[in-house]
């Protein structure tokens, strides 16, 4: 029984695999795609993906149900939470700028199965999201026609009434879907063309809402006589920023185009600064003038702006209203088709994804067949699956891809960058002994003198240290953590934050509520979580960073990640249990996909040392006597040395 049971270093090799991480290449700007994108281009994308139909829906929504007036400090305070995950997204796509967004930069630090799926999680999250979308759009064209276009289909075509189906199939939604397939088929300059033209009507649109609301404000709508300006309190201002930070989600696309930026190391920390700063602005502003237009407690939920200027006695407004609306949705659905292929593409060009997908199109320069079959498979959702249910399963995506990517920084801030030596010219020389480094047995190179004079002012001194080295002011308080490996500590210690992290947000979720904990355990409990994420916070603090001038990075790390890994799991938590089974469903599907094709296909498993053969030798010595030698195959550029083998028969006779 014993014999069938794994051995311990098979056990370890088969995690090694699990957690391999991704092996950047030296010049990370050589890319298959066309390196044509702006600074400007990728705002205009951000914005195109945050500003979309929540503007003109989500406002009025979460006025009126959830926060009142105070919705504007709901958005302040999402804003503020998202800024914390943009800022790592920032960071990582700065220093790798390759397209996959958090699938990538989970990749390069923390390891293979985690980012496999992460980003299996966020291709499903944008395949709903965008026939959401296109839903939605179709929706609100169809009422600006009085639902000709749903009795059109209903008649003809039937209703159908059945579980996880549409009432009827909505061929409109599909049709934009595929129109909207074409069109970024054609490359990312026409994609971006397009998403400036419609960016360019909502931010028109948003203009006119902002002067057009200012004029016809009135301040008593924040009476004490409509109810005031917070009427739920500080709790609905807290549960409307759980719904506002929702809004935020589309800057991820920036991140995804980076591949495709002219300066990426420039333009995507700028344009995610830019977008999420405009777009945060435009959301405060609306709900400012919507809520001083009329009292909050009489919007229409499902069209606000519109109603809103119809009760003011300018109905003429609400069709610029509409055409805003119609041109937002526009956006986000090319953001989410520009971005879906390309994540696919990272995934592929891994090989942790079926290889069909990293074939790029030699005259447009876009993964073209990602792009192609995937269009189809969300003009598919749209057209026969009811996603209302299925919506929420965006968040939960989204959310674990800020927690990882957030857990990502904080690895590789306090790891040691890996240098490769040049090959040796072929001088005929000996080549002189590398040095390797102490973190990663890479070989470093010595561009200069000086730079050979700091490894040796290093090697005699304490001062200068390494990333992931603990700090030559606490060496004297912590001395037993000088013996582990650089960076080792850290990871130990972010894996205890993201622990700590879930037990406190689960306590603060499901204590009072499904728990029933009495008061004094649950206090105990919070202490208990509190004090072990700050003490992982601590000692991951009170190690060595990385230090660039080169690219952005985020400030106060590891604070920054830390709150918005906090934050994340906070959210997540607050989702049905329904969606976290329709989520353990789909990772059990990504599981037979990674352990079926990925694993076994992966290039970081092709780069790997192959165990050498070892074949069996008989050698005959001058005394007559048989010895056995065990010996390793060598290559036929390395002949082997020693005596000469001879055949077993040849030992025989």
């Amino acid at each position: 029984m014993a014999r069938w049971l794994p051995r311990s270093t098979d056990l370890t090799r088969f995690c090694q695999k699990l957690n391999r991480v991704k092996t950047l290449e030296d010049d990370m700007m050589e890319t298959s795609f066309n390196r044509c994108l702006s600074t400007i281009d990728l705002t205009l994308l951000g914005i195109g993906g945050m500003v979309g139909s929540g503007l003109y829906v989500l406002t009025g929504t979460v006025a009126k149900e959830i926060a009142g007036p105070a919705v504007i400090v709901s958005f302040i305070i999402a804003g503020f939470a998202s800024l914390l995950a943009a800022l790592c997204y920032a960071e990582f796509g700065a220093r790798v700028p390759k397209t996959g967004s958090a699938y990538m930069f989970t990749y390069v630090s923390v390891g293979e199965i985690w980012a496999f799926l992460i980003g299996w999680n966020v291709l499903l999250e944008y395949m709903i999201g965008g026939a959401a979308v296109a839903r939605a759009w179709s929706g609100y064209l169809d009422s600006i026609f009085n639902h000709k276009i749903k009795n059109f289909t209903e008649t003809h075509v039937g209703a159908w009434q059945v579980p996880f189906l549409a009432h009827y199939p909505d061929f409109l939604a599909a049709a934009i879907l595929l129109v909207a397939t074409a069109f970024i088929s054609f490359g990312a300059k026409v994609s971006s063309w397009l998403n400036h033209v419609f960016s360019a009507i909502s931010m028109g649109v948003i203009l006119f809402i902002l002067i057009m609301g200012f004029v016809l404000a009135q301040p008593k709508n924040w009476s004490t006589q409509e109810g005031g300006f917070a009427p739920y309190g500080l709790s609905g201002i807290m549960a409307g920023t759980a719904t506002c930070f929702y809004a935020f989600v589309g800057f991820d696309v920036i991140a995804a185009s980076s591949e495709e930026a002219r300066n990426p190391q420039r333009a995507v920390p700028r344009a995610i600064a830019f977008s999420l700063g405009l777009a945060t602005g435009a959301y405060i502003l609306v709900s400012v003038v919507l809520t001083l237009m009329v009292p909050w407690h009489s919007l229409d939920p499902d069209s606000a702006l519109a109603d809103a200027f119809y009760r003011r006695g300018y109905a003429w407004a609400g069709f610029l209203v509409a055409a805003g609306s119609i041109c937002a949705m526009n956006t986000v659905l090319l953001s989410n088709l520009f971005s879906l292929p390309r994540i696919v593409y990272a995934m592929a060009e891994d090989g942790l994804f079926f290889q069909i997908f990293s074939r790029v199109h030699p005259r447009t320069q876009v993964p073209v067949v990602g792009i192609v079959v995937f269009g189809f498979l969300m003009a598919l959702l749209a057209l026969i699956f009811d996603l209302e249910a299925l919506v929420q399963f965006l968040s939960i995506g989204t959310l674990l891809a800020y927690t990882f990517v957030a857990a990502s920084i904080i690895v590789l801030r306090f790891q040691q960058q890996k240098v490769d030596v040049p090959a040796p010219a072929a001088t005929g020389q000996p080549n002189p002994e590398p040095h390797e480094g102490p973190a990663s047995g890479e070989l470093k190179e010595y561009e200069s003198f000086s730079d050979k004079l700091q490894l040796v002012d290093r090697d005699k001194s304490k001062e200068q240290r390494e990333p992931g080295q603990l700090k030559a002011a606490f060496e004297p308080y912590l001395e037993f953590l000088s013996d582990f490996y650089p960076g080792e500590v850290v990871t130990v210690a972010v894996v205890t934050l993201m622990v700590s992290a879930i037990c406190l947000c689960s306590i603060l979720v499901f204590g009072n509520t499904h728990l029933h904990l009495p008061t004094w355990s649950y206090s105990l409990l919070l202490v208990l979580f509190s004090l072990g994420f700050l003490l992982s916070l601590l000692l991951i603090w009170v190690h060595e960073q990385q230090h660039s001038t080169q690219t952005f990075q985020i400030p106060l790390v590891p604070l920054s990640p830390a709150l918005s890994i906090v934050l994340n799991i906070y959210l997540m938590l607050k989702l049905s249990y329904m969606t976290w089974l329709r989520f353990a469903v789909w990772l059990l599907l990504g599981l037979l996909v990674y352990f079926g094709y990925g694993i076994w296909h992966s290039k970081e498993n092709l780069r790997e040392p192959r165990p050498q053969r070892v074949s069996a030798r008989y050698v005959v010595f001058p005394s007559g006597s048989l010895e056995e030698r065990v010996q390793a195959v060598q290559p036929s550029s390395q002949p082997t040395a020693g005596l000469p083998d001879t055949d077993i028969e040849d030992c025989k006779r």
